[in-house]
């Protein structure tokens, strides 16, 4: 048995010496870009999947109803997730403090976001997109003080 473990072992020993590193991803989008291509839209598509409207005519609330709505949903939920990762990458982390402790609460949100639509719960989903906001306004509180949100036309230095 110890004899059949051997090549791989050898194997990987002979790749760990090559003393390449990995490749480093090299980011497309600054910051500004991704939140306004990539986390925004996640967000509103996500906060626009569960809720309720008061009108004239009464309460009006809107809930996921066919396979198509759940999967914007959860497609949504992976993008708020991963964008938290995108936010880690050097050219981007603006330190590695409190950006980095923001970022992997956007991840644990759209984990949390995730969940809540594999539970196929509606009020799961609201509830996680609560977590989303709580998440985007903090890091915001600290980072981006005079957005209101990325593709705010109002906001003064736009970041």
């Amino acid at each position: 048995m110890k004899n059949s473990r051997l090549p791989l072992l050898v194997l990987w020993s002979a790749a760990a010496c090559t003393g390449e590193a990995p490749e480093r991803p090299v980011p497309v989008a600054d910051v500004q870009e991704l939140m306004v291509s990539v986390l925004e839209p996640a967000a509103e598509a996500y906060w626009d999947g569960v809720g309720e409207v008061l009108t004239e005519e009464g309460v009006h609330q809107f809930r996921p109803l066919t396979e198509e709505d759940w999967t914007t949903l959860r497609n949504a939920a992976f993008i708020l997730a991963e964008s938290g990762n995108l936010m880690m990458m050097d050219g981007r982390a603006r330190d590695r403090g409190d950006w980095m402790a923001h970022s992997r609460t956007m991840v644990e949100t759209g984990r949390l976001a995730l969940d809540a639509v594999d539970r196929r719960s509606p009020d799961a989903v609201f509830d996680a997109g609560a977590e989303v906001y709580y998440a985007c306004r903090d890091c915001h509180a600290r980072y981006a003080v005079e957005t209101l949100r990325p593709s705010d036309p109002h906001s003064r230095d736009g970041s």
